[in-house]
C-alpha cells in the first residue's frame, strides 16, 4: 500500500495533491499532464452555464511574496467543457468546479459535470473579484446551506464547498457546509487585496480588487485548517501558498485529508513529483505510516 494513499470520504487517491482550480486546467491534454506528472487529481477551472470573458487587462500582478489576480471567472461555458471533461477523466480523478449565481443553476452545473464523468464537484462559492458570484454567496450561512443540500439532492457525486478566507463566521459557514450534507469542505480561496500605483495615483488592477495567493496565503489557510477541523467531522482539503512538501505537511497536520497546489506550478511544473518524494521521506524518518495518520497531529 502506497504511504500517500488517501481517502476524502468516499473518494480515494492515490496521492493527496490536487491541481487547484485556475491553473493547468482549461483542456483536457492539459489535466492529463498534470496526473501524469504526480498529481492525485485536478479540480477543473471554474466553469460557468455560459461563455464568460472575465475582466480586462492588467488582470494579473506578481509580487516577490505571491500573485494577486482579478480574472473574473473566464471560462468557455458547459457545453463547450465538455470535449475536455471527456478527455480529461480518461487520465484519472477530475474534480469539477463549478461557479453559479442561484442554488438551481448550480445543481443544473453540478448535474453536468456528473455526466461528463466529474468524480466529485467543489462548489465555487468564494471567488472574491467575480461581482454576484462566490464571495457574495459564500459568506451567507443560509444561502451555502441551500446550495450545497440542493445541489446534493441532484448528484450522486461528492460534493465539496470552497470557502473564503474574508470572513470572520469560517466555521459557520463550513458547519453550514456540514449540515447539508456536504462531503468534504476546501480551504482556502484567495484573499481579497488590492494594489495601487503611486505614479498614477489609481489601482493597477482593472478591477481594483483582486484576490491574493501564493506564500503569503499559507499561514492563513494552514490556520482555517486548524479552526476548521476542530468544528467539523467532515474531510477537509487545504488550499493557498503550498511550494514544498512541508507546506503540504502543515495543511495535513492542521487536519487536512489532501491538499491543493495552485501558484506553484507556473514557476515549476513539476511540484508534485517533488512534494510527494518529500512527504514519503518524511514519513518514513518519523514513523508515519499513511497520510491518514498525520492528518490533524497537530491537534493532538
Amino acid at each position: 500500500m502506497s504511504l500517500l494513499r488517501t481517502c476524502i470520504g468516499n473518494l480515494e487517491l492515490e496521492r493527496p495533491g490536487m491541481v487547484a482550480s485556475g491553473i493547468m486546467d482549461e483542456t483536457g491534454d492539459s489535466m492529463m499532464r498534470m496526473i501524469k506528472l504526480g498529481a492525485g487529481a485536478v479540480v477543473t477551472k471554474s466553469v460557468g452555464s455560459v461563455k464568460r470573458d472575465g475582466h480586462v487587462n492588467p488582470s494579473f500582478i506578481e509580487f516577490p511574496f505571491g500573485y494577486l489576480n482579478a480574472m473574473g471567472l473566464p471560462n468557455p461555458g458547459i457545453d463547450d467543457f465538455k470535449d475536455e471533461m471527456m478527455i480529461a477523466t480518461k487520465a484519472g480523478t477530475i474534480i469539477a468546479s463549478v461557479f453559479a449565481s442561484s442554488p438551481k443553476e448550480f445543481s443544473s452545473l453540478a448535474e453536468r459535470m456528473e455526466i461528463f464523468g466529474a468524480s466529485a464537484v467543489e462548489l465555487n462559492l468564494s471567488c472574491p473579484h467575480a461581482k454576484g458570484y462566490g464571495i457574495e454567496m459564500g459568506t451567507d450561512v443560509k444561502m451555502v446551506h441551500k446550495i450545497v443540500s440542493t445541489v446534493k439532492n441532484t448528484v450522486k457525486i461528492p460534493v465539496y464547498a470552497k470557502l473564503t478566507p474574508n470572513t470572520h463566521i469560517l466555521a459557520d459557514i463550513g458547519k453550514a457546509v456540514q449540515d447539508a450534507g456536504g462531503d468534504a469542505v476546501v480551504a482556502i480561496n484567495t484573499l481579497k487585496a488590492m494594489s495601487i500605483s503611486p505614479e498614477f495615483a489609481m489601482p493597477v488592477l482593472s478591477n481594483r480588487f483582486g484576490g491574493l495567493s501564493g506564500p503569503a496565503l499559507r499561514p492563513i489557510g494552514v490556520r482555517a485548517i486548524y479552526d476548521l477541523r476542530s468544528a467539523l467531522e467532515i474531510p477537509l482539503i487545504g488550499v493557498g501558498g503550498i511550494c514544498s512538501w512541508r507546506d503540504a505537511a502543515e495543511y495535513i497536520m492542521a487536519g487536512a485529508s489532501a491538499f491543493q497546489v495552485g501558484s506553484a506550478i507556473a514557476s515549476d511544473i513539476n511540484i508534485f513529483k517533488k512534494i510527494n518524494k518529500g512527504l514519503e521521506c518524511f514519513m518514513k524518518e518519523f514513523g508515519y505510516s499513511s497520510i491518514e495518520k498525520m492528518v490533524g497531529a497537530a491537534h493532538e
